[in-house]
């Protein structure tokens, strides 16, 4: 059944709950195809802009860049060691973890072919401010050097990073992805991401420069604020920016040509994936 928008509501689809999807676990390769489906359909003018929420388990998603790592098989098994899913991503750069202590936001937005990719990156770091404006003023936007996943749209307080934003564009959109280090223990994470690349690159000369990851650039917002901040506290802020900023509305599922090209884009993501399931 195809959905009915009016140009003023943006859809508001929370996943952050659910186990299942389409038949399959809801996994991040699940997540990753979702976005990828809202942004071909956003751009095809099917669905006004979209935010989606969204939380894995125990999971490490690899950048583009990771699956060239020397070793890349021993840092996969040592994750597997640990307890962590492993998937290679269609954005971005580098590794991340994922967890039940941080939440993921996807923008998906159109037209985008005139917009550069700063202009994007500005939209999501203006958003998170806005969502915080009540507790902090301090939230800056430049690269963590030491932290996971570093780039020039790292968020941090006080110099350490808190979440990390990339994009992915597909026609004339953007899905722009941040995820935001809410509770837990953000030092742990980025341990296992630093192990991964002792294993992964060990001592070998590569092209490209993996992170030094220092556990101690890294910190999470209960942690910065000194408040207490749950996923659920963060998801009702986000709500209620997003109610301060435009009408929404509550997105359930996806239409019947949305699910078509679902099925293609997560066909894809198991492909580009092959290289990690192959990996015993």
């Amino acid at each position: 059944m195809e959905r009915d928008y009016s140009q003023s509501n943006i859809p508001l689809y929370d996943q952050t709950e659910e186990t299942a999807f389409h038949h399959e676990a809801f996994t991040a390769c699940t997540s990753f195809a979702i976005d990828d489906t809202l942004a071909e359909s956003v751009s095809e003018g099917s669905s006004p802009p979209t935010m989606r929420l969204w939380s894995h388990s125990n999971t490490i998603v690899l950048g583009i860049i990771d699956g060239r790592l020397p070793f890349l098989e021993n840092g996969v098994r040592y994750l597997r060691q640990q307890g962590y899913n492993v998937i290679i991503r269609n954005s971005g750069g580098l590794a991340v973890a994922l967890d039940d202590g941080l939440l993921n936001l996807s923008l998906v937005i159109p037209n985008m072919k005139h917009t550069s990719i700063y202009e994007a990156y500005e939209a999501m770091v203006s958003f998170v401010q806005y969502t915080l404006r009540d507790v902090t003023k301090e939230i800056k936007a430049y690269e963590i050097v030491g932290s996971y996943c570093p780039g020039d749209y790292d968020l941090s307080i006080n110099g350490k990073k808190f979440a990390g934003i990339s994009q992915r564009r597909i026609k004339d959109s953007a899905a722009i992805q941040i995820y935001i280090d809410v509770e837990g223990s953000s030092q742990e994470r980025a341990g296992i991401v630093k192990h991964f690349y002792e294993h992964g690159k060990k001592d070998v000369d590569t092209k490209f420069t993996y992170p030094n990851v220092d556990p101690q650039t890294m910190a999470y917002l209960s942690e910065l604020l000194d408040i207490t901040l749950t996923i659920d506290d963060m998801k009702q802020r986000v709500r209620e920016a997003m109610g301060n900023l435009a009408t929404t509305i509550t997105m359930e599922s996806f239409s019947g040509k949305e699910m078509e090209i679902f099925e293609r884009r997560l066909k894809q993501m198991k492909q580009r994936n092959e290289i990690i399931s192959s990996i015993q």
